[in-house]
């Protein structure tokens, strides 16, 4: 059979990787792809941008069923197209994405059903804004509404910061629409995962646990970027924590949703700050939900997947996902981001990549922001541009392996952590 993953970063490449090893798979198109998914065997690029072109693809080629990969063709609706030409497609409606499309919608649901979440106020009046700031006092964070590509949070540590960060959305409308009304809320303390199931409306599969790190630099220093580097399995969800999640967040949710007349079908992420204490009363809230796999969580996933995932997405698309079985690789999958010069806020493209390692049943290097140019040359073409995930024995073993295959990587401005995986290792407790 012949797939379709709509996207072009990380994420995109790793699942189009990952379905293309099913026997029953003959070839994956993706769309837009990148550099990584150009070179690869059973996957073929296709220049397809608006939702139309998309449907026509899908529909011309046969293709069994589509995945969609980004949060922005969920926003803009291409599930409902693709409902509504009779095509089977892997993801939620342009109703039940707001869960990420709108910040501001995705609190008021989860205060409306009872899901733990930070306390916030939303606001479109950058005078009224600021005052509550002032009142709130820091830590404290502003978020904008809209997608944002994971740039429209910041945690502010002083009411400075936060108040720029007001300017910024409202006032010079730097994100545009997506900031043109911000969420402001309280700062949570502990520890972030990532908790990723998939949904068929009524069931539930749920993915392996996994922890991304957001700031630029070591230490969890710097900018707020979209994802610098993951690791799966998380060590901090364990079995009873995880019982938890699932009785306090991913149910109630799906539940919500249903309820709300917007049943839920597709990947469901749920961002998570994780107080100190005992497994069974630990503070556990939301902090964001996501209508797709994290990037850059997906990679380390997906090395640690093992069984037919193509499979697995019939079943989901077909509303048969308790039949679907899904096995994982005992070992730790760590990813290291590599990103290009100027990243997060002002990202160099065109730069010339070279020395990839190539692939090895331990060590794969998925391709983002990369371009393969007429002339045979892969140069950067976006933030952030690869990421070397590699598994091993232990968090240390799979840190070895991943950052030996970074340092052989040459690219001009190349910038990643140096501390991949650092919590999960025994000297961080």
């Amino acid at each position: 059979m012949k797939l379709l993953v709509i996207g072009g970063g990380g994420r995109e490449h790793a699942l189009a990787w990952r379905l293309a090893q099913s026997p029953r798979v003959q070839k994956v198109f993706v769309a837009p792809g990148n550099g990584g998914t150009a070179q690869a065997e059973h996957l073929e690029n296709v220049p397809l941008a608006s939702i139309d072109e998309l449907v026509d693809f899908a529909r011309q080629e046969s293709v069994a069923y589509t995945v969609v990969g980004p949060e922005a063709p969920l926003a803009a609706g291409v599930v409902d197209a693709f409902q509504a030409a009779g095509l089977k497609i892997f993801g939620p409606t342009k109703a039940a994405a707001q869960l990420e499309s709108s910040k501001d919608y995705a609190k008021a649901f989860m205060i409306r059903h009872n899901i733990p979440t930070a306390a916030y106020k939303t606001f479109t009046d950058a005078d009224q804004a600021k005052a509550y700031i002032r009142q709130q006092g820091a830590p404290i964070v502003v978020k904008a509404d809209g997608l944002a590509a994971g740039k429209g949070v910041v945690v502010a540590a002083t009411e400075d910061e936060a108040l720029a960060a007001i300017d910024n959305m409202l006032c010079d409308a730097s994100l545009g629409a997506a900031g043109a009304r911000v969420v402001i809320e309280e700062c949570l303390q502990g520890e972030e995962a990532s908790f990723i199931v998939m949904c068929d409306r009524r069931q539930v599969l749920v993915l392996a646990t996994s922890q991304d790190h957001k700031r630029l630099l070591d230490n969890d220093q710097g900018p707020n970027t979209g994802g610098m580097g993951a690791y799966s399995p998380a060590p901090i969800i364990t079995p009873a924590l995880h019982n938890r999640i699932m009785r306090e967040v991913i149910h109630p949710t799906l539940q919500g949703m249903a309820k709300d007349g917007h049943p839920y079908t597709g990947f469901l992420y749920a961002g998570l700050m994780i107080g100190d204490g005992p497994d069974a009363t630990r503070p556990l809230k939301v902090l964001e939900f996501n209508c797709r796999m994290g990037d850059p969580e997906t990679q380390p996933i997906l090395m640690r997947a093992k069984g037919d995932l193509a499979t697995v997405f019939e079943h989901a698309v077909n509303g048969t996902l308790e039949e679907a079985e899904l096995d994982w690789d005992r070992r730790t999958a760590l990813g290291v981001v590599m990103a290009s010069a100027g990243y997060p806020q002002a990202p160099r493209t065109g730069d010339v990549i070279t020395s990839l390692p190539a692939d090895t049943e331990d060590c794969v290097v998925f391709h983002a922001g990369t371009a393969l140019h007429d002339d045979g040359t892969l140069r950067t073409a976006g933030g952030r541009v690869l990421c070397v995930t590699a598994l091993g024995d232990s968090v240390k073993r799979a840190q070895e392996t991943a950052y030996n295959a970074v340092q052989q990587i040459r690219f001009e401005g190349a910038q990643y952590r140096r501390d991949i995986g650092w919590r999960a290792l025994p000297h961080s407790h």
